[in-house]
Protein backbone atom coordinates (compact mmCIF):
# COMPACT_ATOMS: atom_id res chain seq x y z
CA UNK A 1 0.00 0.00 0.00
CA UNK A 2 1.42 3.39 -0.98
CA UNK A 3 1.35 6.48 1.23
CA UNK A 4 -2.00 8.22 1.28
CA UNK A 5 -2.54 10.59 -1.62
CA UNK A 6 -3.48 14.24 -1.79
CA UNK A 7 -7.21 14.66 -1.22
CA UNK A 8 -7.57 11.63 1.05
CA UNK A 9 -8.95 12.10 4.54
CA UNK A 10 -6.15 11.87 7.10
CA UNK A 11 -6.79 9.05 9.58
CA UNK A 12 -7.36 10.40 13.07
CA UNK A 13 -4.99 9.24 15.82
CA UNK A 14 -3.55 9.99 19.22
CA UNK A 15 0.04 9.17 20.17
CA UNK A 16 2.25 9.79 23.20
CA UNK A 17 4.71 12.67 22.85
CA UNK A 18 8.31 12.62 24.01
CA UNK A 19 7.44 15.07 26.81
CA UNK A 20 4.80 12.71 28.26
CA UNK A 21 1.78 14.53 26.83
CA UNK A 22 -0.46 13.17 24.09
CA UNK A 23 -0.79 14.44 20.51
CA UNK A 24 -4.27 14.25 18.97
CA UNK A 25 -4.63 14.96 15.26
CA UNK A 26 -8.31 15.83 15.71
CA UNK A 27 -7.48 18.48 18.32
CA UNK A 28 -4.52 19.83 16.33
CA UNK A 29 -6.43 20.41 13.06
CA UNK A 30 -9.01 22.41 14.98
CA UNK A 31 -6.21 24.93 15.64
CA UNK A 32 -4.82 24.91 12.09
CA UNK A 33 -3.02 22.79 9.48
CA UNK A 34 -0.70 20.01 10.62
CA UNK A 35 2.56 18.76 9.13
CA UNK A 36 3.28 15.12 10.00
CA UNK A 37 6.88 13.97 9.52
CA UNK A 38 7.32 10.21 9.88
CA UNK A 39 10.87 8.98 10.44
CA UNK A 40 13.22 6.30 11.66
CA UNK A 41 16.45 7.32 13.38
CA UNK A 42 18.66 5.03 11.27
CA UNK A 43 17.40 6.52 7.99
CA UNK A 44 20.09 8.71 6.34
CA UNK A 45 17.47 10.69 4.40
CA UNK A 46 15.59 11.38 7.66
CA UNK A 47 18.86 12.58 9.20
CA UNK A 48 19.29 14.91 6.21
CA UNK A 49 15.66 16.13 6.28
CA UNK A 50 15.02 16.88 9.93
CA UNK A 51 17.37 19.89 10.31
CA UNK A 52 15.43 21.52 7.44
CA UNK A 53 12.13 20.71 9.16
CA UNK A 54 13.55 22.35 12.28
CA UNK A 55 14.16 25.52 10.21
CA UNK A 56 10.55 25.37 9.06
CA UNK A 57 9.37 24.95 12.65
CA UNK A 58 11.40 27.92 13.86
CA UNK A 59 10.24 30.03 10.92
CA UNK A 60 6.60 29.34 11.73
CA UNK A 61 7.22 30.30 15.35
CA UNK A 62 3.97 28.76 16.62
CA UNK A 63 1.77 30.73 14.19
CA UNK A 64 -1.14 28.29 13.81
CA UNK A 65 0.56 25.43 11.95
CA UNK A 66 1.55 22.35 13.95
CA UNK A 67 4.68 20.44 12.93
CA UNK A 68 4.96 17.02 14.55
CA UNK A 69 7.56 14.32 14.07
CA UNK A 70 6.41 10.72 14.35
CA UNK A 71 9.20 8.36 15.35
CA UNK A 72 9.22 4.65 14.68
CA UNK A 73 11.84 4.14 17.40
CA UNK A 74 12.07 3.96 21.18
CA UNK A 75 11.81 7.06 23.32
CA UNK A 76 15.50 6.83 24.29
CA UNK A 77 16.74 6.43 20.71
CA UNK A 78 14.45 9.21 19.52
CA UNK A 79 15.75 11.56 22.24
CA UNK A 80 19.30 10.90 21.03
CA UNK A 81 18.28 11.59 17.41
CA UNK A 82 16.59 14.85 18.45
CA UNK A 83 19.72 16.04 20.25
CA UNK A 84 22.04 15.03 17.41
CA UNK A 85 19.98 16.71 14.66
CA UNK A 86 18.77 19.72 16.67
CA UNK A 87 15.08 18.79 16.66
CA UNK A 88 13.07 20.93 19.08
CA UNK A 89 9.59 20.51 17.58
CA UNK A 90 7.25 17.97 19.22
CA UNK A 91 7.83 14.31 18.41
CA UNK A 92 5.31 11.52 18.94
CA UNK A 93 6.12 7.84 19.28
CA UNK A 94 4.44 5.28 17.01
CA UNK A 95 4.44 1.81 18.59
CA UNK A 96 7.70 0.37 17.26
CA UNK A 97 6.34 -3.19 17.19
CA UNK A 98 3.12 -2.57 15.29
CA UNK A 99 3.34 0.99 13.88
CA UNK A 100 -0.45 1.56 13.87
CA UNK A 101 -0.30 5.17 12.67
CA UNK A 102 2.44 4.56 10.11
CA UNK A 103 0.36 1.68 8.74
CA UNK A 104 -2.83 3.75 8.70
CA UNK A 105 -1.01 6.33 6.54
CA UNK A 106 0.30 3.65 4.17
CA UNK A 107 3.99 4.25 4.80
CA UNK A 108 6.40 2.28 2.67
CA UNK A 109 9.48 4.49 3.20
CA UNK A 110 10.68 7.24 5.50
CA UNK A 111 10.81 10.10 5.68
CA UNK A 112 7.22 10.61 4.66
CA UNK A 113 5.60 14.01 5.12
CA UNK A 114 1.94 14.98 5.05
CA UNK A 115 0.48 18.48 5.09
CA UNK A 116 -3.02 18.14 6.51
CA UNK A 117 -5.48 20.97 5.95
CA UNK A 118 -8.01 22.04 8.58
CA UNK A 119 -10.69 19.93 6.89
CA UNK A 120 -8.52 16.87 7.69
CA UNK A 121 -7.70 16.36 4.01
CA UNK A 122 -4.15 15.65 2.90
CA UNK A 123 -2.89 18.67 0.96
CA UNK A 124 0.65 17.37 0.36
CA UNK A 125 1.97 13.81 0.48
CA UNK A 126 5.75 13.45 0.12
CA UNK A 127 7.92 10.33 0.33
CA UNK A 128 11.70 10.68 0.67
CA UNK A 129 13.37 14.06 0.28
CA UNK A 130 11.82 16.33 -2.31
CA UNK A 131 12.95 19.95 -2.06
CA UNK A 132 9.92 21.08 -4.06
CA UNK A 133 7.60 19.50 -1.49
CA UNK A 134 9.43 21.18 1.41
CA UNK A 135 9.11 24.52 -0.45
CA UNK A 136 5.41 23.81 -1.04
CA UNK A 137 4.81 22.93 2.63
CA UNK A 138 6.64 26.11 3.68
CA UNK A 139 4.53 28.21 1.27
CA UNK A 140 1.23 26.70 2.42
CA UNK A 141 2.19 27.07 6.07
CA UNK A 142 3.33 30.67 5.60
CA UNK A 143 0.10 31.52 3.75
CA UNK A 144 -1.96 30.07 6.59
CA UNK A 145 0.11 31.90 9.21
CA UNK A 146 -0.03 35.17 7.21
CA UNK A 147 3.76 35.26 6.98
CA UNK A 148 5.51 36.62 3.91
CA UNK A 149 7.74 33.54 3.73
CA UNK A 150 9.44 30.90 5.81
CA UNK A 151 13.16 30.63 5.03
CA UNK A 152 13.98 26.91 4.94
CA UNK A 153 16.92 27.13 2.53
CA UNK A 154 19.67 29.73 2.48
CA UNK A 155 20.12 31.44 -0.91
CA UNK A 156 23.63 30.05 -1.56
CA UNK A 157 23.00 26.64 -0.02
CA UNK A 158 23.47 23.65 -2.32
CA UNK A 159 20.50 21.38 -1.57
CA UNK A 160 19.59 18.41 -3.77
CA UNK A 161 16.16 18.32 -5.36
CA UNK A 162 15.50 14.67 -4.50
CA UNK A 163 16.79 11.82 -2.33
CA UNK A 164 14.95 8.51 -2.19
CA UNK A 165 13.74 7.48 1.27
Amino acid sequence: MAALNVGATAPDFSLPLMDGNTFSLKAAVQRGPVVLAFFKISCPVCQFTFPYLERLYRGLNGKGVTLIGISQNTKEDTASFNRQYGVTFPVALDDRNKFPVSNAYGLTNVPTLFYIDQDSRIGISSVGWARFDIDDIARKAADHASLTAVQVFSPNEQVPDFKAG
